[in-house]
This record gives structure tokens, sequence and C-alpha cells, in this order.
């Protein structure tokens, strides 16, 4: 199976027919019911999601994720993602994208290799407690509300340092 490859944002949002706000950092939702069918990329940014239903199967390197809906999954920058879509089951989902130039120089870039749950080993997702998951929702819900504005410098790194850290 041939691997899409996907190095930014814009080419994300383009392949889901979503609109970039930001070169470096996107807001992605997801809520269909048709299949995507299966498919392999590998990405050139971090993702984090809010999987709300298990409307799809990841394989995360050579093992195959393991989550339920209400969960959060993640990936870094390389990383080979393969999806397939369950017929008959909605994918709802929504998260950030953003690209590793968006924290470079930040707090965040400097330790963000430390957080496991980017890796390939972390093969299971975050299961969340439901006060977790209301965290997470509303930090997702500031992040979308952000980028219906420009991010200027002191907004920058609190968009991802303030989710990413709430996982740590």
């Amino acid at each position: 199976m041939e691997i899409i490859k996907i190095d930014t944002i814009e080419q994300y949002n383009k392949l889901y027919g979503m609109t970039t706000r930001h070169p470096q950092v996107g807001f992605v939702r997801f809520n269909t019911a048709e299949s995507q069918g299966t498919y392999r990329m590998t990405v050139g940014f971090y993702s984090i999601f809010l999987k709300e239903t298990k409307g799809c199967v990841l394989n995360y390197g050579k093992t195959r994720y393991d989550f339920d809906d209400q969960t959060v999954v993640s990936f870094a920058p390389g990383q080979t993602i393969g999806y397939t879509t369950l017929d008959g089951v909605p994918n709802v989902a929504k998260g950030v994208v953003f690209h590793p130039d968006f924290i470079n120089g930040t707090p965040l870039g400097q330790k963000i290799k430390k957080y496991t749950f980017f890796s390939y080993e972390s093969n299971e997702a975050l299961h969340l407690s439901e006060e977790e998951r209301m965290i997470i929702d509303n930090c997702l819900n500031i992040i979308e509300t952000e980028l219906q504005h420009p991010i200027d410098k002191h907004t920058k790194g609190l968009v991802t340092t303030n989710l990413v850290e709430k996982f740590a």
C-alpha cells in the first residue's frame, strides 16, 4: 500500500477538506459516517486527537493502536499511521495538529521529546476519566476559538503548551 506523505498543515487540511487558518497549527474536527477507506500516511507534524467514537482502526508503526471511544491518540512528526474505516461506525474526533517549527525555541519545544505518548512504543491511547475528557475538550475548544484570530507571540506558546502539558 502506498504511503501518503503529508509535510504541512495546509496539505493535511486539503486532504480532509478543512480550512487552513495558520500555516503551522490547525484545529481538526472529524464527524463522518462515510467510509474513507484504508490508507497509510506519514505526517511532518505533531497530532493530538480526542477520539469520541471508535470509527476507525489505527496502525501505529508496525502495531495496532489500542484505543476505544473517549480516548486521546497522539503522533509525532515522521511517524507512519495506518487508517482503516470501520463500516457503519461514525468517526467522530477533534484535535490539534502543529508543526515542530511552531514550538521551536519554546519550553515545550525543548522538552516535547520527553512526552512518551508521542512514541511508537506507546501503542495505547490515553484512556480518560470524565473529568480529564472535559479538560481536554475545553483545551481543544480554546484552541479552536484562538485559531479564529491571528496567533501572536503572546499566545503562540499557550496554544500547544497547555494541551500537551495536560498529558504529562
